[in-house]
């Protein structure tokens, strides 16, 4: 797809990824069919492109052209704020970040466009359609056939990165952007990373929550970081119950590795005992506060760790081997 298809907008990057998410999220390492509804596939493109509406560079907005252009029907324009980019900024300056309970009738519109026009488009190369990934359905959904959602669960790292990267290469290519984009070199970071907004939000609401202790160590903090207990880096996508805070040194020695044994009996505690708390942490933060899905990526990590002979930090310099007993501590078994 990546080398054959025909990548005119970045809606079709946004469509791999969501579905990389979600088959992660829903999906299953049996090789079975899995059916996606196109609110579900909604969700993820406002998440995907909310923060592309606030101001980059030279204080212009950023709008994806595809995006805006699908939801609006007007030309997009990257570099100047058009109807597409006024319709992203009001969402985004009445809301500041996505919340389902107030932006209902934007994700029903952009479910209807998804049905209707960007689910379409994907499997075309060379003027012909391939439905090798997807069947549509006549309900507005879409079914990923045999052993797609495996691979898209086994392989999401590959999927996730590959798509960023071309995403981020398409908007550089468009001259219309070289104004703005100028030489820096943080488009990416602006376009995929956590918002500071949200995680200002979330940095002071866990400490109301869990005191002011390094949920590693158990020291006391004066600076914290958020921490992702499922590394970013494995799963990039933002979970409210995946937020932990953690000593700046013991972040940097984590990294991007999965967190040993007796750090994740206590996460899991957490997450039944502080889950209503967590909720409401994602709805402030406009992020997930689902403990299920959190659940299901977390033991989608461990299993694939234990399958690849990965391991897990205890503390700087110490780390044990991630074996079978990870993933039953997720699954209850």
């Amino acid at each position: 797809m990546f080398a054959e298809g025909d990548f005119t907008a970045t809606y079709k990057f946004a469509l791999l990824i969501s579905f990389a998410e979600l088959a992660v999220e829903h999906g299953a390492d049996d090789g079975a069919e899995l059916t996606l509804t196109t609110r579900q596939i909604a969700e993820r493109f406002v998440f995907l492109y909310w923060q592309h509406a606030t101001p980059y560079g030279t204080g212009r907005p950023v709008v994806s052209p595809a995006f805006w252009f699908r939801i609006s029907g007007s030309k997009p324009r990257f570099s100047t704020q058009s109807q597409n980019s006024e319709l992203a900024l009001q969402h985004h300056q009445r809301y500041k970040h996505p919340d389902y309970r107030a932006i209902g009738p934007l994700l029903s519109k952009v479910a209807s466009v998804v049905s209707a026009q960007l689910l379409k488009y994907l499997q075309n190369f060379a003027g012909v359609t391939d439905p090798f990934l997807y069947e549509r359905r006549s309900s507005g959904s879409v079914t990923l056939k045999p052993g797609v959602s495996y691979c898209l669960r086994r392989f999401y790292t590959l999927v996730e990165q590959m798509a960023r990267t071309r995403w981020v290469a398409h908007i550089k290519a468009n001259r219309r952007n070289h104004p703005i984009l100028g030489k820096s070199d943080d488009l990416e970071d602006f376009l995929f990373s956590s918002s500071r907004q949200s995680l200002a939000i979330i940095s002071t609401q866990l400490r109301k929550l869990d005191g002011s202790r390094c949920f590693y160590c158990g020291e006391g903090l004066l600076d914290a970081d958020v921490d992702h207990f499922v590394p970013f880096s494995l799963y990039s996508r933002d979970l409210a119950n995946n937020f932990v805070l953690a000593h700046p040194a013991c972040n940097r020695s984590k990294s991007d590795t999965l967190a040993a044994r007796a750090h994740l009996e206590r996460w899991l505690e957490r997450l039944v005992l502080k889950e209503q708390e967590l909720a409401e942490i994602g709805l402030l933060a406009g992020v997930s506060g689902d403990k299920e899905i959190v659940q299901r990526v977390a033991t989608w990590g461990y299993k694939v760790a234990n399958e690849t002979g990965g391991r897990a930090w205890l503390s700087p310099t110490t780390y044990e081997n991630v074996d079978s007993l990870y993933p039953s501590l997720l699954s209850g078994n």
